[in-house]
């Protein structure tokens, strides 16, 4: 449906309706005013209230086929499907050539995943409607949920033939060829496009992206360019170009670039972050730190930024700062596992192993079954003593990890260490089933069980053959 700007008279109409509302007079609108009512309230996502227009439009004016539209659509979108499909055949027999009815039917047909039915709808829309531009970007997206990407594409170049200023649509070309893996095509598409669209910041930016992709970081800078001189407040550009001059390690001209995009616009926790990572390649630490410690500032969630500054000190071996600042992290998010790795790491280089441990076991506990994760927190609680709690642990690792060197060999140490040299012998002889040098793991690890003679009988027979 068309709609017209919103507009000084149609700001008093939203002002009488809602006059209207808190005082429960009735008060009559045209049907124009309740279409622009409707919309606005819809475009705002006041469903109720647009329900509530709905409702008292259709009072005053039952025939208006672009009301019941509304109706139909409300219905539609809270997935009353059926109520919506019988209000469209009763609008089909009194107005069989409204292009609207079939693109409400094909609306149907998508929420129930029947995409093709929608297709084959809105085809028939495009027979009765004069607009085709919408209708066409609607067959886009059903060919884009049957992942039937070429015709999607197809269908969203019809759009930019229509409006080349459809920048959905164009996205949506770009998104079809980089699924395809179509990237020449692509690259190929937005020269083309830009032939006739020589100052399109949007295209220019997107043809960045695609040369970044292809590693051709002269091409892309030079695209992001054209994007600049295009539209020189064109933020996204400047964040692009910034990031593929650090890959041609050129941070100073990075950084410049980072640093206009936060004169144009309020500072942003990325743009900061990057020109953070600048001044560290540039081994500025100082303005490194300044600049990682203003990024989470601006986005205390934004877990890189933590990251970054830990990394510093702990990178500078200033370990108690570098907990302290992953002690704030994870009183932010506790639920990071990035956080909770760096605080065993640290406090396993602060000789803290009990809170190591913990770290540890806190990253198995998020669902992070690595083994690394698994061998890590075995390893402190070896260096505890912890024997019996690091079988258990290595026994749940051997369902996620099965038939591992590192585990076997490691459950082999541990209980001999318990006294259990039978079990121990048992993994051994299977860990150097796997690999002959694995006892190499018992001896690093447990260089008392190593001395056994049991130990020794294993390997030596292992080694004969």
């Amino acid at each position: 449906m068309e709609y017209s700007q919103f507009d000084d008279q149609d700001n008093t109409s939203l002002t009488k309706f809602e006059s209207m509302l808190k005082t429960n007079r009735v008060l009559f609108f045209d049907s124009n005013e309740f279409e622009n009512i409707i919309h606005h309230y819809l475009d705002s996502g006041k469903v109720a209230l647009a329900k509530k227009a709905i409702k008292l439009g259709l009072s005053q004016h039952p025939t208006s086929s672009n009301l019941k539209l509304f109706q139909i659509e409300i219905h539609i979108f809270e997935d009353e499907l059926s109520v919506a499909e019988n209000l469209l055949d009763k609008l089909h027999e009194i107005e069989p050539s409204n292009d609207e009815v079939y693109i409400q039917k094909a609306n149907i047909f998508s929420k129930r995943n029947q995409h093709n039915d929608a297709i084959k709808t809105l085809k028939l829309a495009l027979q009765l409607s004069e607009d085709n531009a919408d209708i066409f970007s609607l067959i886009g997206m059903e060919y884009l949920f049957l992942e039937e990407f070429s015709e999607a594409i197809l269908y969203f170049k019809k759009c930019l033939d229509i409006d080349n200023q459809d920048y959905s649509a164009l996205y949506n070309v770009i998104y079809c060829f980089e699924y395809l893996e179509q990237i020449d095509e692509a690259i190929a598409y937005l020269n083309h496009y830009l032939n006739s669209n020589p100052y399109c910041e949007v295209a220019w930016q997107q043809l960045g992206k695609l040369y970044t992709d292809k590693k051709e970081f002269k091409k892309a800078v030079t695209a992001f360019d054209f994007a600049i001189i295009s539209d020189d407040t064109f933020i996204g550009a400047y964040l692009e170009k910034g990031k593929v001059l650090e890959k041609l390690n050129n941070f100073e001209a990075a950084i410049e670039n980072y640093k206009i995009t936060l004169a144009l616009d309020d500072p942003t926790a990325f743009a900061l972050l990057r020109i953070g990572y600048c001044f560290k390649a540039l081994k500025n630490h100082q303005k490194a730190i300044h600049y990682f410690s203003k990024a989470v500032e601006e986005d205390p969630m934004l877990a890189k930024a933590w990251i970054a500054i830990t990394n510093h000190y702990y990178d500078a071996k200033d370990y108690l700062k570098a907990l302290y600042n992953i002690n704030k992290a994870i009183s932010i998010d506790e639920n990071n596992v990035d956080y909770w790795r760096l605080y065993a790491q640290i406090n396993k280089e602060l000789h803290f192993i009990e809170e190591a441990e913990y770290g540890f076991k806190k990253i198995l506990e998020l669902g992070n079954y690595e083994l690394q994760s698994w061998l890590s927190r075995t390893d402190v609680l070896i260096q505890l003593g912890e024997y019996k709690a690091a079988i258990n642990n290595l026994n749940q690792a051997i369902d996620f990890h099965p038939n591992t060197i590192e585990i076997e060999a490691r459950l082999s140490g541990l209980y001999m260490m318990i006294n259990d040299d039978n079990t121990g012998g048992a993994y051994l002889e299977k860990a150097m089933a796997l690999k002959l040098d694995a006892y190499i793991i018992v001896e690093n690890l447990f260089p008392e069980a190593f001395k056994k003679q049991s130990t020794q009988n294993i390997i030596a027979k292992f080694l004969k053959n």
